[in-house]
């Protein structure tokens, strides 16, 4: 015990150099999930914070959560969409990027390039709103220094669509309604993904239209349009191929189409191609999940997927979807996406989650929803983690704080940056606008 306050001592020595000398220090006894079924605020790290996090009264981690870092902030009121779903890269001169979401949520905005961005020369400390394109960078980084990211096409009117006789159709919770097509049989417009490619010595990204070798997948309409989305993390294994966790994903069963799983694709060509390997069907937890008979066509979406340092595949998944406030689950792979577990439930909601595995192997999860939550596992697995990290309050709250979604940039081997949105926060004249934030988390294992 003295051996791990010592060593917890030490590690906060080194956060610290990272934190101004008045950042408070604390400590974080784990708690724990009480219940599934109710939303549990964690603890609070509103402000900028340095602390032990102890499990079982046992230093586990030492972590350090900067003061957030003001992006941008609205200059009115805005509905929701605008001012939400940010990201972040490094752009290929070195700076930092920060965009976000300037259109409503909804398929006609897909495609149409509706959003700002600022830029950052200080790794994050500050931001600068500027004119023009967007800096090169971002995307995934190939073995021979092309980068690529998926791409969804403007959606297309329904009613200039040559189209087959649908499989099924339903409504979910949002009250969208969708109509099911097999891919094999619909214009080849519609067939396929589209990805971006970036290739060494380019001023632009080059959008390609590449094939999807996965016979019985489904596509949709969204109402009156029909879009192409294929969305979710990719990663590099190590022969150089890309791997790729996706959403939506349906698919016909019986002639009926359940709510959504995730597929795992492989593409051995730099995303030129992808095969289907495996799917992760919706399987809710119907024990501990009390929405999981409910969902009629989003069941399991929004999939984070990383490839661990042993080599273990992981993949966490949103459900929540408008019945309230309904889990994340995870699944784990041991044999390169061709089997996984069965979906468990380890969070009472969360949305949009994102992995990140730093160097000195701690594994974080951010989502949102309600607030803004960061999580950290120790086990090499991703299957124990802490208790969440707030960043927002919504404790009270009857309207949503944030969108919920956050992204993650690492820094170094024990620092990473999240954004997200703010839907709390006061401008200099004290009126309540929507932000982007961005903060640096330094966290470090206790041996």
């Amino acid at each position: 015990m003295k051996a791990l306050f010592t060593n917890a001592m030490l590690g906060l020595v080194a956060l610290s150099c990272h934190q101004s000398s008045d950042v408070p220090m604390t400590e974080w006894q784990e708690q724990g999930i009480a219940s599934y079924a109710e939303i549990q605020h964690g603890l609070p790290t509103y402000e900028g914070v340095t602390g032990v996090y102890k499990r079982k009264n046992e230093a586990n981690l030492t972590v350090s959560l900067a003061e957030p870092s003001v992006v941008s902030v609205a200059d009115q009121e805005y509905g929701w969409g605008y001012f939400q779903f940010p990201n972040i890269y490094r752009a290929l001169d070195g700076r930092l990027v920060a965009s976000w979401n300037m259109g409503a949520d909804a398929a006609e905005s897909y495609g149409k390039g509706l959003n700002s961005f600022a830029v950052s020369s200080d790794e994050g400390k500050t931001w600068e709103e500027v004119e023009g394109e967007m800096p090169l960078g971002g995307g995934l980084v190939l073995k021979d220094g092309t980068s690529i990211k998926n791409h969804t096409p403007v959606a297309l009117k329904v009613s200039e669509l040559d189209l087959p006789k649908p499989v099924d159709s339903n409504k979910e919770a949002y009250g969208r309604s969708f109509a099911y097509y097999r891919m094999s049989e619909l214009p080849d417009t519609l067939r396929g993904v589209y990805i971006a490619r970036l290739s060494p010595g380019n001023s632009r990204w080059n959008v390609e239209h590449n094939v999807l070798n996965d016979p019985e997948a489904l596509r949709y309409t969204d109402g009156n349009l029909f879009p192409v989305v294929w969305w979710g993390d990719m990663r590099i294994e190590a022969d150089g191929s890309v791997a790729t966790v996706t959403y939506p994903s349906f698919y016909e069963v019986s002639g009926k189409v359940p709510a959504a799983g995730v597929s795992f694709y492989r593409s051995k060509d730099g995303g030129k191609s992808w095969d289907i390997v495996s799917k992760i069907p919706y399987q809710p937890d119907l024990k501990l999940d009390s929405n999981g008979g409910k969902r009629l066509s989003l069941g399991f979406t929004e999939p984070a997927f990383e490839i661990l340092k042993d080599s273990t595949y992981l993949c966490v998944m949103r459900t929540t979807d408008g019945l309230g406030n309904s889990p994340m689950y995870l699944s784990s792979s041991d044999d390169r996406g061709r089997t996984w577990t069965k979906p468990q439930v380890f969070t009472s909601s969360g949305v949009l989650p994102k992995l990140l595995q730093l160097d000195n192997g701690v594994l974080v999860l951010a989502s949102g929803r309600p607030g803004m939550q960061l999580r950290f596992s120790t086990d090499g697995k991703g299957h124990k983690w802490t208790d969440p990290f707030e960043m927002l309050p919504f404790e009270g709250q009857k309207e949503q704080v944030s969108c919920g979604y956050p992204d993650l940039l690492p820094l170094g081997p024990n620092r990473f940056l999240v954004i997200y949105s703010d839907f709390s926060h006061k401008n200099e004249k004290g009126e309540i606008r929507k932000a982007i934030k961005v903060r640096e988390v330094t966290v470090e294992q206790v041996e």
